[in-house]
């Protein structure tokens, strides 16, 4: 591209003289309405901080909803991304790539999986989940009872594609796009007792969320996660964890499983794993579940791709370099305690940093207003709930100036109700 050629791009997206007012209108009438109308518009980032297209600054507690997992514009992050585009951008899948491999093999070392285990790489979490679900029909069963239901929970969301739909609960999501995949049946969540009852042979797969996100940030209970493998293992049914949200990180391990001190069929992530690039992961454990899936049964066009897999590859090389996991264990804590102490706030849930806390009024989308007014870019995945998921990189300080800002956003969305 040449200086001028250069330039009329750059035209195309310049931001100065432009108030955000402006682009959001250029935005209803191009852009499908599927995300209602936009909060801000975001014109740059660093670390844990973005300003909007008016010059404001804001504190970013959700990270693209936990994906921005070394903040914005990570230098390092940056610069493999660029060296690897100005080497080799894309290659079908007829080939394969060196950051691909490299890609695969840390996965497999990170989540301690055994010979035999293998990647697929996809493009986001819900392609993961999908791809998941196909692995899940593929244990069908011998020439006996055929394996025919799926097993999730009430709460769950694993992504809006169609298979991905079919295991998410939300009537409100699923009801538009109806009859979806079926076989799918949700249990109530957390309960073992409904879990037994609902694990036979006939069970393909158990899909479970460590901690649903969308739900408003609810741990499984204690127990659950090894109660579902001792259930799966025994009548031949995959257990498959999402860990779009939870792992690379969020909640100062690896995965959020971890603790469990289970092996899974396999694992699905996404969201941090590429440090704000595109990609997500179905990972298999063992030869058995990596066979299910065979040749010309599955693929993807982008996924996998050079780019994609070094900005993961440079995203897991800085949270391992620079204790990021230790940061996380430590700021998520600090955050969960003090929160807890303020007024207005009646419980507190989540692991690291995925963190969410219910209100005493059924005020929270008005919170998430006054809070980007106040300069903090939050969410609200139910009426009197707020759910933060900031950059694995937050600082005690950057945590300190929202717990020190957060009575007042609260009273400020309470006096506009």
């Amino acid at each position: 591209m040449n200086a001028m050629e250069k330039s009329s791009v750059t035209e195309l997206v310049e931001t100065k003289g432009h108030a955000g007012s402006e682009w959001l209108a250029r935005y209803s009438t191009s852009l499908m309405g599927v995300f209602g109308t936009p909060q801000r518009v975001l014109v740059r980032g660093a670390g844990c901080l973005v300003w909007d297209a008016d010059g404001k600054e804001y504190l970013d507690l959700l990270g693209g909803i936990a994906v921005n997992a070394l903040g914005h514009a990570n230098p390092f992050v940056t610069s493999v991304i660029s060296s690897q585009l100005a080497t080799l951008g894309h290659v079908s899948n007829f080939f394969t790539s060196p950051t691909q491999i490299a890609l695969a093999e840390k996965l497999l070392e990170l989540t301690s999986a055994p010979d035999g285990s293998k990647v697929f790489f996809t493009n986001s979490g819900t392609e993961a989940n999908e791809a998941a679900f196909k692995l899940a029909r593929r244990n069908s069963g011998g020439s006996g009872t055929k394996r025919t239901k799926i097993i999730a929970l009430e709460g769950a969301f694993h992504g809006r594609t169609m298979g991905a739909l079919a295991l998410t609960a939300k009537e409100a999501y699923r009801a538009p796009f109806e009859p979806l995949p079926g076989g799918v049946v949700h249990i109530p969540f957390g309960d073992v007792e409904a879990l037994k009852d609902a694990v036979d042979e006939t069970v393909a797969a158990v899909f479970l969320e460590p901690i649903q996100g969308e739900a408003g940030v609810r741990p499984l209970p204690p127990g659950y996660l090894r109660a579902a493998r001792e259930l799966t293992a025994r009548v031949g049914a995959l257990l498959i964890l999402d860990e779009v949200q939870t792992g690379i990180g969020r909640t100062g391990k690896w995965l959020a499983s971890e603790d469990a001190g289970i092996m899974p069929d396999a694992v699905t992530l996404a969201k941090g794993l590429g440090g704000g690039f595109p990609i997500g992961a179905l990972v298999t454990f063992g030869a058995g579940t990596s066979s299910l899936l065979a040749a010309g049964q599955h693929g993807t066009t982008f996924g996998g791709n050079p780019v994609a897999t070094a900005a993961a590859l440079a995203t897991l090389h800085a949270i391992e370099s620079q204790d990021v996991l230790a940061n996380v264990a430590k700021v998520g804590e600090h955050l969960r305690s003090a929160l807890a102490a303020l007024p207005g706030i009646t419980e507190v849930r989540g692991d690291g940093l995925l963190i969410g806390f219910d209100l005493d009024a059924d005020v929270a989308p008005a919170v998430v207003q006054a809070g980007l007014d106040a300069g903090f870019i939050v969410n609200s995945p139910g009426p009197r709930t707020i759910r933060l998921a900031p950059p694995l990189v937050l600082t005690i300080a950057q945590a300190d100036s929202f717990l020190a800002a957060f009575p007042a956003i609260l009273q400020t969305a309470k006096d506009a109700q």
